[in-house]
């Protein structure tokens, strides 16, 4: 398993100009759902190292992030492509439904 970054509001823009695929994770602490997908999505950014950026943030500390990205429910997580929202998947989500909608990107 890959421990996730912790991207920040003012990491963001960094992100999209990177390029490739990348995956934001929004979560809380005090969201259950968030909590037991959080191994799952550390597991994908494992197996996708090097193919895709998978970052964690927390919607609690970066509200401006979730808000600019219409976050209002968690976890959401919210797939990029050369720096442009492509999809976004919302809940607790097999393993296989969320890594497929990442490679799909590939």
């Amino acid at each position: 398993m890959s421990e996730l970054k912790e991207l920040k509001t003012a990491e963001y823009q960094g992100l999209l100009e990177q390029g490739g695929v990348a995956v934001i994770d929004f979560w809380a602490p005090w969201c259950g759902y968030c909590i037991r997908m959080m191994p799952v999505v550390e597991e994908i950014a494992g197996e996708l190292e090097g193919k895709a950026t998978i970052v964690k943030v927390n919607a609690d500390e970066e509200p401006d992030l979730a808000r600019e990205l219409q976050v209002e429910v968690l976890p959401t997580f919210v797939i990029i492509k050369d720096g442009k929202v492509v999809d976004r998947k919302i809940g607790f989500l097999p393993k296989g439904d969320l890594q497929g909608a990442i490679e799909a990107q590939f």
